[in-house]
């Protein structure tokens, strides 16, 4: 039942992070194909990575789901183009839900191969941020795990929710689906009400301040 659940999530989240990356590529001239490839590598390149750093074979080399969910998430961005992308906040809400339910799907897999708690944090965060950073490369955008965006630290405060729930001896299932609603609540209030991290700005360095060197 548990893994059930799980695997719903990660469909869910495939499908949701698919159809954030689409939208993306619908702004950049890219034809059908360009834009499954973008949506299937949004998807999956949080999971590939994460699977690679845990020297596992990569998950969709083992279900065929995963490029059958893309397809479906392509044919109904085709079918409600209007509809769908016309709605600014529709590429944002797909990211967050893909956010948070990916980020619990690697908790939940780092967990379960008993690494510590900090590692599965870790995976979770590279689960739920790094297939947006490849899809924003390969668009030509500043990823926007590199913005001052609260975005990878949404995954971070979802990981600790997640082990809190552990500590206090929740259901795996209950557990799973409150650390994905911290995500994508986070996220969302973040961008509501404007709520960022510091900026690192550059030194301004005087000609007077300067080492001669010569």
């Amino acid at each position: 039942m548990e893994e059930t659940f799980l695997t719903i999530l990660d469909l869910i989240g495939t499908f949701a992070f698919a159809i954030s990356g689409i939208r993306l590529a619908s702004g950049k001239q890219i034809d059908w194909f360009g834009a499954y490839v973008i949506g299937l590598v949004t998807a999956i390149g949080g999971g590939t990575t994460r699977d690679l750093l845990l020297d596992v074979t990569p998950f969709w080399m083992l279900d065929g789901k995963y490029f059958l969910t893309t397809g479906v998430a392509l044919l109904v961005s085709l079918l409600f183009t209007n509809k769908i992308f016309k709605w600014g906040s529709t590429l944002f809400l797909m990211d967050a839900i893909g956010l948070g339910l990916f980020t619990v799907v690697g908790l939940s897999k780092s967990f379960e191969a008993h690494l510590p708690f900090w590692v599965c944090i870790v995976m979770g965060t590279i689960t739920g941020s790094a297939g947006g950073l490849i899809r924003d490369v390969l668009i030509n955008e500043v990823p926007l795990l590199l913005r001052r965006d609260i975005y990878a630290l949404a995954c971070v405060m979802g990981g600790v929710v997640y082990f809190t729930c552990v500590e206090f001896n929740l259901s795996r299932s209950v557990t799973e689906l409150i650390a994905a609603l911290t995500v994508i609540v986070i996220r969302v209030i973040a961008v509501k009400f404007h709520i960022h991290l510091p900026v690192l700005n550059s030194v301004k360095v005087d000609d007077n301040d300067k080492v001669d060197k010569t």
